[in-house]
């Protein structure tokens, strides 16, 4: 009898701990976001929140940053004086020097106008050299867009179409050394000016705002102290110094020496007065001009001029400076005059005219290859002596030769 009630006893506490897992295993499914802690897990265990992700960031509402405002013109301020549209010397014994040297010239200067110095007008140093920083190292057509909205930062009443503004001369509203050198450089940002540029725009307007340069000074000074007065300026170098004497201060004799695009151009006019039988032709997107034309130059200037940091898509220059198109901002190239330029570099054919020797270790053979630009010495295609010496003769009104040099460096070999 003791037996059978132990051994019902243990029958009874098996029945009991099966209906409990049944009742267990209903529950479950009843609810099946339960979890039994006591059976194992057959998903991975998932690392515990770090106390930062359990903290909720505030929102805060991103709005554009207040900029401060434009520093207004004061009343106070004297208008500026401009360079005097006037020449220091005189444009037809120039011209009548340099046919002397070279017949063909003559010819230049009968197709091709040779401005500056043939059209005269007043400018403002200021405005020249800011404008072409703006342009160094970006093409014509963004350095055209962004001088547009660098002078509607002082005067919003300025369309905003640049295509729509056309007061293109140098009395047109520009801001004054004053403002520019007040403002913040976070609000030139705004206009397209890198931070850089900013910085370059901002040391050149303090150095007319507080006298260190002026008209006066530019103009009086001589070659060496123009240069020792604006290499001391932020981003200025000889290139926009040269191209600043001859095209705003008008100076007669300026030679860049070092400028790519210049020894190309002096290159090819000696070689075509030693080797006639060696022909040029234009290039296709150099005779139509406009835009398009610009552009494809602009390609062609980076690459010819990559070694010069302030080289600029913009002259320093006045408006009338040969320019490829209609627009405020002039270039350094001139205009196209006709195909008929094998005929003018072959003018002194079958006269009486001895071309000047050509200065020691230069050959018609050895001027050809330095075309190849795998031939450059030092990253140049001429020397600054080399350039010296073939120029000698022009002295002093090598400034005038520009446009035939510039025209130069437009052609292609044939």
């Amino acid at each position: 009898m003791l037996r059978y009630s132990h051994h019902l006893v243990r029958i009874m506490a098996t029945g009991t701990r099966s209906s409990q897992r049944l009742a267990s295993a209903a529950a479950a499914v009843k609810t099946p976001n339960h979890v039994d802690s006591t059976a194992p897990s057959t998903t991975k265990r998932k690392a515990p929140a770090s106390r930062e992700s359990k903290t909720k960031k505030p929102k805060t509402s991103e709005s554009a940053p207040i900029l401060p405002a434009v520093p207004p013109a004061l009343d106070s301020e004297e208008p500026p004086k401009l360079i005097p549209a006037k020449l220091s010397f005189s444009f037809d014994e120039a011209k009548a020097h340099l046919t002397s040297v070279d017949p063909r010239f003559e010819d230049l200067f009968q197709k091709m106008k040779c401005t500056p110095f043939e059209v005269l007008e007043q400018v403002h140093p200021f405005r020249s050299l800011a404008t072409s920083i703006i342009g160094q190292q970006i093409s014509w057509k963004a350095a055209k867009s962004i001088n547009h909205k660098f002078k509607r930062l002082y005067d919003p009443s300025l369309p905003e179409d640049v295509n729509e503004y056309n007061d293109k001369s140098q009395t047109a509203f520009f801001p004054s050394p004053a403002q520019v050198a007040a403002t913040d450089p976070a609000v030139l940002r705004t206009a397209g000016l890198s931070g850089r540029k900013g910085e370059y725009i901002i040391d050149l307007a303090s150095r007319f705002a507080d006298g260190r340069l002026t008209t006066d000074k530019l103009i009086n000074a001589t070659d060496e102290e123009l240069a020792e007065m604006l290499i001391a300026v932020k981003g200025i170098g000889k290139w926009t110094i040269d191209m600043f004497a001859i095209f705003t201060l008008r100076r007669p004799n300026i030679m860049p020496v070092g400028d790519l695009g210049v020894q190309r151009g002096v290159l090819r006019w000696f070689l075509s007065l030693h080797s006639p039988d060696y022909d040029y032709a234009l290039q296709g997107d150099k005779v139509t001009g406009g835009e398009e034309s610009q552009e494809a130059s602009d390609t062609q200037d980076a690459a010819e001029r990559a070694t010069t940091p302030d080289a600029s898509s913009v002259a320093p220059a006045v408006p009338s400076t040969p320019k490829r198109s209609t627009e405020e901002l002039p270039s350094v190239m001139p205009p196209h005059f006709t195909p008929s330029i094998n005929k003018t570099l072959r003018k002194t054919q079958d006269t009486d005219f001895v071309p000047p020797p050509l200065p020691p270790g230069l050959t018609a053979g050895s001027m050809k290859s330095r075309l190849d630009t795998k031939k450059k010495i030092k990253g140049a295609l001429l020397t600054p002596s080399e350039m010296e010496n073939l120029t000698e003769l022009w002295k002093p009104y090598r400034s005038l030769v520009m446009p035939a040099v510039y025209y130069m460096w437009a052609l292609a070999d044939g």
